[in-house]
């Protein structure tokens, strides 16, 4: 259990800090509450975890290691966050807008996790740094992917619970429009933070 302290910290930590799922997370807690947030969840973790066992595989290093498809990656990733940014400045609690609007779904978050790169840096980094030397080498990517997901689960709960709570919160135009305004500015960061 020792050995696995500094990759369950590591998993801590890269799943807990901002970035793409967490800041999509929280716009979903405001606006739609937790329960309905919760498939939106189990897709980033369904996708995440196919995506870090295909790193695991050594898959992900290949794709990185390609600058087209490095480039590529990075493009969708970055106008998916400014599709996103833009989408977020109805936020605000449009009511008509809202009742029209649906939650990010299963499949989407799923398929979403391939085109973010910060989970392909937390996948490739995990895998060529955390992989447990186990046996049979299938026997080890379960295991670097469950413990993953245990980790980062509770993570993206949080996330999304702290926009559910701030949904109760933000009643008041102003504070409506001034958080719609932070996120929106963070979630262009992410875009841009891509490329840095």
């Amino acid at each position: 259990m020792q050995s696995l302290l500094p990759f369950i910290l590591f998993a801590f930590v890269s799943s807990v800090t901002p970035g793409p799922n967490n800041i999509m997370l929280t716009s979903s807690g405001i606006r739609f509450g937790f329960r309905r947030t919760f498939p939106h969840m189990l897709g980033i973790s369904f996708g995440f975890a196919t995506l870090i066992a295909i790193c695991a595989i050594g898959v992900g290093s290949v794709i990185i290691a390609l600058p087209a498809a490095h480039t590529t990656l990075k493009v969708v990733g970055s106008g998916y966050l400014v599709w996103l940014a833009w989408q977020l400045r109805g936020m605000a609690f449009d009511r008509e807008a809202e009742a029209q609007a649906r939650p990010m779904s299963f499949f989407g978050a799923a398929l979403f996790q391939f085109a973010n790169p910060k989970a392909w840096v937390m996948g490739i980094t995990g895998a060529s740094a955390f992989l447990p030397p186990v046996q049979p080498v299938a026997l080890a990517i379960l295991l670097f992917c469950g413990i993953f997901v245990l980790v980062g689960f509770p993570c993206l709960m949080l996330w999304a619970g702290a926009g559910a709570v701030l949904r109760r919160y933000l009643t008041q135009r102003k504070w409506q429009l001034l958080f719609c305004g932070v996120m929106i500015v963070l979630t262009l960061y992410s875009a841009l933070a891509i490329w840095l």
